[in-house]
């Protein structure tokens, strides 16, 4: 189930008051990206994908933490019955669907490690998940960003990129420049688009 655009932009705003910083404005730079590529996909709707987008990061209403926030992303939306944004904020950060090329630190208890663990083992990745990977490695705070300086730029902050993840998501890009016949940055519109 999902919130309606309405609903989800509301979640954002509100989450926003609890935990303020450049994270809102990500979300909705990789919820632009989202609808837009959705809307080349003949398979994929194109306000679900906004929906996923803008509350990929929705955790991170509970305050500043790394890995924590799919945790508190999953639980959250599993606690209002939003199951297909609970997939979402647990799959957007794993590519390879394992905790191993995280970037970040691991600031969960045992617990919440072992229910990410056992959740991403038991999904099924979907155009969805890897659609909303895809425009997370986008997305800047006020602009569509190239992705591999974007993820430069998480190197430079966290000290490392895993090669898997990064290939991973040049990969991902290829994947959806393929399904859609057109080059990813014209589609979401990178030389224009601002917050």
């Amino acid at each position: 189930m999902l919130p309606t655009r309405e609903k989800a932009e509301k979640l954002l705003l509100e989450a926003e008051k609890c935990n303020p910083g450049p994270w809102g404005n990500h979300s909705r730079v990789a919820a632009h990206c989202a609808e837009k590529i959705a809307m080349e996909c003949n398979d994929l709707d194109s306000d679900k994908a906004y929906i996923l987008g803008l509350l990929h990061d929705i955790g991170r209403k509970f305050g500043v933490r790394h890995l924590g926030h799919v945790s508190d992303g999953y639980t959250y939306m599993l606690s209002l019955g939003y199951d297909e944004v609970a997939q979402i904020c647990l799959t957007h950060s794993f590519n390879n669907q394992t905790t191993d090329e995280y970037i970040g630190k691991f600031d969960t208890t045992d617990e919440e490690l072992k229910m990410i663990q056992d959740a991403l083992k038991a999904v099924t990745f979907d155009d969805y998940d890897r659609l909303i990977q895809l425009c997370d490695a986008l997305a800047g705070t006020e602009r569509v960003l190239d992705m591999e300086e974007r993820m430069e730029d998480v190197r430079r902050r966290y000290g490392s990129y895993p090669q898997e993840k990064w290939n991973g998501n040049l990969a991902l890009k290829k994947c959806f420049e393929e399904k859609m016949g057109k080059d990813i940055y014209v589609v979401v519109d990178k030389n224009n688009f601002r917050l």
